[in-house]
């Protein structure tokens, strides 16, 4: 199922905005990479631009695009800093919750808040055993007052959000909780010690005694499995990711070859830049970034469509979840192939720590373990041999299959799709 709306904001428009921004952010990437300094000035750039908005409907203050031209913006965006959409991700989630909910006060609430430059990060995953069906983070009451205490970890981008939507167990049931970055209790760590994606900010958060207002406790059914649209939009913004590393990668090595003039005495021509086996290894590293975008942007057409029809229809929710499954396994592919081939194209000059070349693969790497695609692939091929249910929802320590998912009816309750989906991964 694909959209047939009509964007308010043309591509176009949108380059114009967004393009000068994601090249003064590429030209401190190996930088900050260096200095492992978080993008806290390039987030800002983006908020001044309302990149946050471009979901959110025109009337409401946004840019009212499609979700194709959203990931369009967000392979981009990797390929200049393949740190920002992820740090992002949830906040997409959450936005498209209020866009599906219906109309009413606290929609309008938030959608004119984010339009205003509002971002949202999580704090879902647990450390150690705690898992979506067991959560220790607790919601609890002292006398007038809700009080949330907790550890979360993977806490991907929320270092530079305004809220943090947290997932919370409250006597039994599982609640999402919109808290402030800045509130009393809460307490960040940059403590994230992968060797990819080392600017997410996906580290630890604790939460001592914050209170919580009751109109920021955004409903039940966390953790309840069930189709949703959710699983697959999140699990599209990573692939996004690989497929901006993938585009980078390519202009890297492509812009690396043409100023070398070195090459080896048994080389096929006088400059590498002229040799076929070093074009050929360019060509390949380009269509590794063509199929890469394409694949996303097809999984982006067929959300269109779910999320244009309510995302309430489970063969189309069951449709995008496959979709997107069936992407992940193949971007992954060639996206770590593509990210180490291009170590051919020279000798011991391009492993220079100058160039950081290895950045690409270190985090296509890191952003390709999230949601294993090894159980990902047993569970398409269950599904088409045996038609046993996609596993939306999954998350460490859980397995849930087949039970049906509750109809959203407000943004309370709507939220649960981020939490429940973004559970499975950082």
């Amino acid at each position: 199922m694909t959209s047939t709306a009509a964007p308010s904001t043309t591509d176009s428009e949108l380059d114009a905005v967004f393009a000068p921004i994601f090249d003064r952010i590429a030209a401190g990437a190996v930088e900050r990479e260096v200095d492992r300094r978080l993008p806290f000035d390039e987030v800002g750039w983006l908020k001044e631009a309302r990149f946050g908005a471009l979901r959110v409907p025109v009337e409401f203050g946004g840019y009212g695009v499609t979700v194709r031209q959203l990931f369009r913006l967000l392979i981009d965006l990797a390929a200049a800093e393949s740190n920002l959409p992820q740090a992002l991700r949830v906040h997409w989630s959450f936005v498209e919750d209020q866009v599906l909910a219906e109309a009413g006060p606290e929609r309008e609430r938030w959608l004119r808040a984010v339009a205003a430059g509002t971002l949202v990060g999580n704090a879902i995953t647990e450390p150690g055993v705690g898992a979506v069906d067991r959560y220790r983070t607790r919601l609890t009451r002292d006398g007038d007052r809700l009080l949330l205490n907790g550890v979360k970890y993977y806490s991907t981008g929320s270092l530079f959000a305004d809220h943090i939507l947290v997932a919370a167990d409250s006597d039994g049931e599982r609640l999402g909780v919109l808290v402030d970055a800045d509130a009393d209790g809460v307490v960040q760590h940059d403590d994230w010690d992968g060797f990819g994606q080392r600017l997410t900010a996906s580290g630890t958060t604790e939460f001592t005694d914050v209170v919580v207002a009751p109109d920021r406790i955004l409903g039940p059914g966390y953790g309840v499995a069930g189709p949703t649209y959710g699983t697959a939009y999140l699990q599209l913004v990573q692939l996004a990711v690989l497929a901006g590393i993938a585009a980078r990668a390519e202009r890297d090595a492509r812009e690396w070859v043409s100023a070398r003039t070195r090459t080896y005495t048994h080389a096929a021509a006088d400059l590498p830049r002229e040799d076929p086996l070093v074009q050929q290894v360019i060509g390949k590293l380009s269509a590794a970034a063509f199929t890469a975008r394409a694949a996303v942007l097809a999984v982006a057409e067929v959300l269109d469509g779910v999320l244009d029809a309510g995302a309430k229809d489970e063969k189309d929710l069951v449709a995008a979840e496959l979709a997107a499954a069936q992407a992940q396994l193949g971007v992954i592919d060639i996206v770590l192939d593509a990210t180490t081939r291009l170590f051919e194209l020279g000798g011991a000059s391009i492993v220079s720590e100058r160039l950081r070349l290895d950045r690409h693969w270190r985090n296509a790497r890191t952003i390709s373990v999230h949601n294993p695609a090894l159980f990902k692939a047993r569970a398409v091929g269950d599904y088409l041999l045996n038609g046993t249910d996609l596993p939306f929802g999954w998350s460490a320590g859980e397995r849930k299959t087949g039970a049906p998912a509750s109809t959203n009816s407000n943004s309370h309750s709507a939220d649960s799709n981020a939490v429940r989906s973004a559970a499975a991964t950082r």
